[in-house]
């Protein structure tokens, strides 16, 4: 694999997942190409899957590897493991990963153990649904570790959601109270309309 001279990248893990033979038809034929797919992170939540092609494994390799440091995200992390249990799907495939207490380990598969690795997660429960394609197991877990959210950040939300409801329930109690009611203007009542004589009644009383 490439060596970054960069010094942001030499603190980061590189963990090749899979590597498949794929083929692009096209008019004149089939193209043949090398699919590589790489995780990097820097062990301390920092985490980025990447997918690259070319002629050759090597090509291969350093486009998945430059692409997952271009999708690099932070995941809070509560020591070992992730605070609360995540959920993500990619295709066929849907992955659960859920916390587990210090010394359990990693219980996960082949294409969600390299994710987890190279994030700085060593004690996890994960399990794995569906297809057992690589790129999808990856990718799912992939998007269920972009999930995670820290306590602060829960808290950040639920008070965002809560302010509307809070406002909206003070303009109700507002336009409920005495006050706002006396204020409100009474529409005018319509006049009643005079009634017109039926002249089957006249009729009935006459004979």
């Amino acid at each position: 694999m490439r060596v970054e001279q960069a010094t942001e990248y030499e603190e980061l893990a590189e963990q090749l997942i899979d590597t498949t033979r794929v083929r692009k038809t096209v008019a004149g034929g089939q193209i043949p190409s090398i699919r590589a797919v790489v995780a990097v992170g820097d062990g301390k939540g920092m985490v980025g899957l990447g997918i690259g092609k070319a002629r050759q494994h090597p090509d291969a390799i350093r486009k998945a590897t430059e692409r997952a440091r271009k999708n690099m995200v932070l995941i809070p992390l509560k020591g070992t493991t992730i605070p609360h249990e995540v959920h993500g799907k990619c295709g066929g495939v849907s992955v659960m990963i859920k916390p587990a207490s210090q010394g359990t380990g990693l219980v996960a598969g082949v294409g969600v153990r390299e994710l987890l690795e190279v994030a700085g997660i060593s004690d996890v429960l994960s399990k794995s649904q569906g297809a057992r394609n690589r790129l999808n197991r990856a990718a799912a877990a992939f998007a269920a570790l972009r999930k995670v959210r820290s306590p602060d950040q829960v808290r950040q939300i639920r008070a965002a959601q809560a302010e509307p409801a809070e406002a909206k329930s003070s303009e109700a109690a507002e336009r409920k109270s005495p006050e706002a009611q006396a204020a409100k203007p009474t529409p005018p009542q319509p006049e009643a309309a005079a009634r017109e004589p039926n002249p089957l009644r006249g009729s009935e009383a006459a004979e």
